[in-house]
């Protein structure tokens, strides 16, 4: 095994300590139709994801699509498997996995040129964007699918939507200030994590003047899912993440400027 498919092969097992192998796996799982990466083994496509990206080609495959790597832009590598042919000690040729090899590739955000069909989203002025900022926290916009509408990287400090939606944005920074509020969040997808997301969103919605009723609907949905995986009613569910709903709304209303 070469040095270069150990390092990547290690940095995959590092980043189950950290939890973000179930989130990547999640959105890595579906990725956008009709370019190369989206025949790529989930693994690569993992290795995608945490390089910030949705699309990502070799030199040559960008150049055919009319787009150009920029001057300095950084690779980052996939893993080809290796095969070669062999006798198999009884006259027959056959192929085995010999192993794998490293590929360089560039992200979509380290090109220039045509826009590509499925090009993102501009998103709007998001009310209270400016705490993302003061917490460090990038907000972009990527091409989702009915699949998922945005997520929060807790490790990158990255908000990535797909959907121009400000409640998706409060769910998602929502997250972001829950983990301010434990330290850390648990990795996957926590039923408290997650109702405790969607009741801040709502309540944000209300408190900046956006028609938070017309999400109620789906909302309910929402926590009725989750609060089904602990054997919980919504209201019950709702009960017991209370205390931490008043934390995180209280850590985002009451971040200001001198804040880390």
């Amino acid at each position: 095994m070469s040095a270069k498919v150990k390092e990547i092969l290690t940095s995959i097992l590092n980043r189950f300590e950290t939890g973000e192998i179930p989130k990547a796996i999640a959105y890595s799982i579906f990725p956008i139709q009709d370019i190369p990466a989206s025949k790529w083994s989930l693994c690569n496509r993992t290795l995608m994801f945490f390089s910030g990206t949705q699309d990502a080609r070799g030199f040559n495959q960008w150049k055919e699509a009319k787009r150009f790597v920029k001057k300095g832009a950084k690779s980052f590598s996939i893993l080809a498997p290796r095969f070669v042919k062999r006798e198999n000690g009884e006259g027959n040729e056959q192929t085995f996995l010999a192993g794998f090899l490293t590929i360089s590739v560039f992200r979509f955000e380290d090109t220039d040129g045509e826009p590509l069909d499925y090009q993102t989203i501009q998103l709007p002025e998001l009310p209270l964007i400016e705490v993302a900022k003061k917490w460090g926290i990038s907000v972009k916009a990527v091409s989702g699918s009915y699949r998922y509408y945005g997520y929060y990287s807790d490790t990158r400090k990255e908000i990535a939507l797909a959907t121009k939606e400000e409640t998706v944005f409060f769910h998602e920074l929502a997250h972001a200030g829950h983990a301010k509020v434990l330290g850390q969040l648990k990795s996957g997808q926590d039923w408290k994590q997650e109702i405790v997301a969607e009741l801040s969103a709502c309540v944000l919605s209300h408190l900046v003047g956006k028609d938070a009723d017309k999400y109620l609907g789906n909302s309910h949905r929402y926590i009725e899912s989750y609060a089904s995986k602990a054997n919980l009613k919504p209201l019950s569910a709702c009960f017991q993440v209370m205390g931490d709903v008043e934390k995180v709304l209280q850590k985002i209303l009451n971040t200001d400027e001198t804040e880390d």
